[in-house]
């Protein structure tokens, strides 16, 4: 059985498991890669920032996720099967490192996100608000 994670060292190692994942993939690669144009070597730190907040409370991460998603939707689709793959691919890289309390509750958060910003981007598309 895996360890839970504990610190910031686990959720640098589960952020890079999980976004080697989402590059590799056929749906989120291109996403990521072509359209976004992700600068890797700054988006992965704010994301451990990211997931240090959201896990353990800290203060280190500063930025507005549904704004990003907002305006990516506007180029490209960000829909269910998207959202699932993601959360799916994030599910994934947990079961595979990690197990216990802390790990259940990433999960878990990692569905309210997906919930929240594919609820957002169907209410600005409602709302004449762009998005494919």
């Amino acid at each position: 059985m895996n360890r839970d994670l504990v610190s910031r060292t686990d959720i640098e190692l589960l952020v890079n498991t999980f976004y080697h994942r989402v590059r590799v993939d056929d749906i989120l690669g291109p996403i990521f890669d072509d359209v976004a144009d992700v600068d890797w070597d700054r988006h992965l730190p704010r994301m451990y920032s990211f997931w240090e907040t959201v896990l353990f409370g800290a203060s280190g991460f500063r930025g507005d996720p549904m704004a990003v998603h907002r305006e990516l939707a506007s180029r490209v689709s960000l829909g269910a099967p998207e959202f699932g793959r993601w959360l799916g691919l994030f599910h994934e890289s947990v079961d595979t490192l990690f197990s216990g309390p802390r790990a259940e509750e990433a999960k878990a958060r990692a569905s309210r996100i997906a919930e929240v910003m594919a609820q957002h981007i169907r209410a600005g598309r409602e709302l004449g608000g762009g998005g494919a």
